[in-house]
């Protein structure tokens, strides 16, 4: 028979037990030592956060405050950066890729709650879909990606989109709910932000072919 965990991990209808609530302590414990410990500490701060998260690359930077539920259930690759006030709550798997930038009030979200006021309230029905997030992803500020998302690889999520669907590689998508505006291209190895252009030292070379790289 599953445990409560192995339920909630797997995505199957779960309630909230005790030892879900102490494994959030725990948690809880670790969160609170990381967002009081001084800023400069980051050598501290950066094990504080392997210590909770299930697994990461060599380099991480994540800024104060950070929240998150359980922390098990998180996975980042190499050179993941999170901004001030991100919040990950990991019912289910959230598996980020490497070079990923989340900007400030970021949340991703892999919890759900039954939509029948009757299995919500008495039944307490739980449940969680996993998150997946490519290579080299940039999600922009008060961003929402909600539960059962995939971000492809090189995709940029514009500032303040809720994101309620899978978005493809290489795209620059915004809104609410988050669309894909358009592929990127050549121009934007050229302008950086409206008409400004980027310095000759940033030029790619044409026969460079990699995408959002």
């Amino acid at each position: 028979m599953k445990s409560t965990v192995e339920k909630m991990i797997a995505g199957e209808v779960y309630r909230q037990e005790e030892e879900l609530l102490q494994l959030r302590l725990t948690t809880r414990d670790l969160l609170y030592e990381f967002n009081h410990i001084h800023p400069r500490k980051l050598a501290e701060r950066q094990q504080l956060i392997k210590k909770m998260f299930k697994q990461t690359g060599d380099e991480l930077f994540v800024e104060q405050p950070f929240h998150c539920d359980y922390g098990i259930n998180i996975t980042v690759g190499e050179n993941f950066l999170a901004n001030n006030n991100c919040t990950l709550l990991d019912v289910a798997p959230i598996t980020i890729g490497k070079d990923v930038l989340l900007a400030p009030n970021v949340g991703i979200y892999t919890a759900g709650h039954a939509l029948d006021p009757v299995l919500r309230q008495e039944y307490k029905a739980e449940f969680g879909a996993a998150v997946t997030i490519g290579d080299n992803v940039w999600i922009g500020a008060n961003t929402s990606v909600l539960p059962g998302v995939t971000i492809g690889d090189h995709a940029v999520i514009g500032a303040g989109s809720v994101v309620t669907k899978d978005i493809p590689p290489n795209s620059l998508a915004v809104g609410n709910p988050c669309r894909v505006v358009r592929k990127f291209d050549q121009q934007d190895r050229i302008y950086y932000f409206k008409e400004l252009r980027y310095p000759a030292e940033y030029m790619i070379p044409e026969t460079d072919t990699r995408k959002g790289e």
